[in-house]
């Protein structure tokens, strides 16, 4: 637990706010600790900011100075998709129910930027997801504006295309099989070899492992482009797919 919680403190430290305001749904079927564990857990993050607004652990019992048990929550489907396992998340909290694995691509022309990622915008409704063994996830529906996909465990697949004012935010790579117009942060737990793939980029933000450049910095040399995002040496490189 020290250890997830210290890998939680390096993600707001790439993302001040990023909890600020926000219901969390807090998703223990994973690590499935001892009630006491769970009281503790909850005061943890309450010292940064973290309000839980439910629990999600199969077969529990919680005294009622814990926040309330999920229930009749539905897993989302996976048709069509490739063979894995339905709906779950890797212990975490989260707003929604979203918890990316990336092929590697090559690329020609790009620019760098410096810099620290911050605040994301808040979130809506949760889109259709998937979750996989090796820690990817998949998102068959495109990402509405408002929304706010976390994953702690790993990449994210999103089919769609992601709108403006939503945001990804992922420990591992991002891919994005469509436009990708709002914001997006890799490596977020500190994963510096993670990266960003986007059909077309019309994004307000890339960010890796905290690096990040905006819109109007890729405005004229990879904007409306496919591009991959990734750290190369000083900075963050943001290259255009051959």
């Amino acid at each position: 637990m020290a250890e997830w919680l210290r890998g939680l403190d390096h993600w707001i430290g790439n993302s001040p706010g990023y909890f600020a305001g926000r219901p969390v749904l807090l998703d223990l079927n994973v690590l499935k600790p001892q009630p006491s564990e769970i009281a503790s857990l909850v005061t943890e993050l309450g010292t940064r900011g973290i309000r839980i607004y439910a629990i999600e652990l199969e077969g529990a019992s919680l005294g009622a100075e814990l926040p309330p048990l999920l229930v009749g929550a539905k897993e989302a489907t996976t048709d069509g998709l490739l063979p894995g396992r339905k709906g779950g998340q890797e212990g975490s909290g989260r707003e929604g129910k979203a918890e990316g694995r990336a092929p590697d691509d090559r690329a020609d022309t790009g620019a760098a930027a410096k810099g620290k990622a911050g605040a994301s915008k808040t979130g809506e409704s949760e889109p259709q997801v998937s979750h996989y063994d090796s820690g990817t996830l998949m998102i068959k529906a495109p990402i509405r504006s408002g929304q706010a996909i976390m994953h702690a465990h790993g990449d994210v697949i999103v089919l769609g295309s992601v709108a403006s004012g939503s945001e990804i935010v992922a420990a591992g790579s991002i891919h994005v099989y469509g436009t990708l117009r709002g914001r997006a942060s890799a490596g977020a737990l500190g994963n510096t070899a993670a990266r960003i793939f986007c059909r077309r980029n019309e994004a307000e933000l890339l960010s890796v492992d905290g690096w990040y450049i905006t819109a109007e910095e890729m405005e004229g040399v990879s904007r409306g482009k496919p591009v991959q995002a990734f750290l190369d040496g000083e900075g963050l490189r943001v290259e255009t797919l051959s």
